[in-house]
């Protein structure tokens, strides 16, 4: 099952979720999911997400750790500070970070590489 945040539908606080979630909406607060996070084309977050694998195609500020696969679509627009085991960007996407990566899925880096980068087509 997955939950959903629809456009229109903002929240302030925090979020704890086992399953799936998807963001349309807006929120401004912290999430933690211990499986998928999807933040749609319309979708905003301004806060602090923990989860398992996540989809970026909307805006997102602040601390992101995504244990697994984070990828990020042509219509993202990401600033902030992401830890991540494996990433994806497509070419178009707004990626103005600090990137931390690691082989560990715990999201810590034994050997840290800090990137700024802004994806371009």
């Amino acid at each position: 099952s997955i939950n959903s945040l629809v456009k229109g539908t903002a929240v302030e606080g925090s979020i704890s979720c086992d399953n799936d979630i998807r963001i349309d909406g807006s929120i401004k607060g912290n999430l933690n999911c211990q499986s998928k996070v999807i933040i749609g084309p319309t979708g905003f977050v301004d806060g602090q997400i923990i989860c398992e694998n996540a989809l970026i195609e909307g805006k997102f500020v602040g601390d992101l750790t995504v244990r697994g696969l984070l990828h990020i679509r042509e219509t993202a627009d990401i600033t902030g500070d992401i830890v991540t085991s494996k990433l994806v960007v497509d070419p178009g996407a707004i990626f103005n970070v600090s990137c931390n990566m690691s082989s560990q899925s715990t999201g810590s880096s034994s050997t840290p590489s800090a990137n700024k980068a802004k994806a371009t087509e």
